[in-house]
């Protein structure tokens, strides 16, 4: 057994973060950027993917010309956006709670 397989890929933290300056920057120009602007645009994408999701399936039930695959594809999109929500909401309150414990 490698300890290295277990390593992740340190580039994609790089690519991430490089997209994630770069989609800001016209923001962080002007004025910097809170973490709860950037976590209520977050979960506008996910409120946003729940809403395409349902549409979609919505649509299909109807009879319309739209194609099993993409609505399979766009009902996991919206569950793993939910699910990762659900696992960042937990850490915060997580650490929330931690730093609440903490004696001054």
């Amino acid at each position: 057994m490698r300890v290295n397989e277990f390593v992740p890929n340190i580039k994609v933290f790089d690519n991430f973060e490089k997209n994630f300056i770069n989609k800001n920057e016209k923001t962080e120009n002007t004025e910097s950027v809170s973490f709860s602007e950037i976590l209520k645009d977050k979960l506008d994408g996910v409120n946003a993917k729940q809403v395409k999701a349902d549409n979609s399936t919505e649509a299909f039930i109807k009879g319309d010309e739209i194609d099993i695959h993409n609505v399979m594809l766009n009902a996991e999109e919206a569950k793993m956006s939910m699910e990762l929500a659900v696992q960042v909401r937990n850490k915060l309150v997580e650490a929330y709670q931690e730093l609440s414990r903490m004696q001054l």
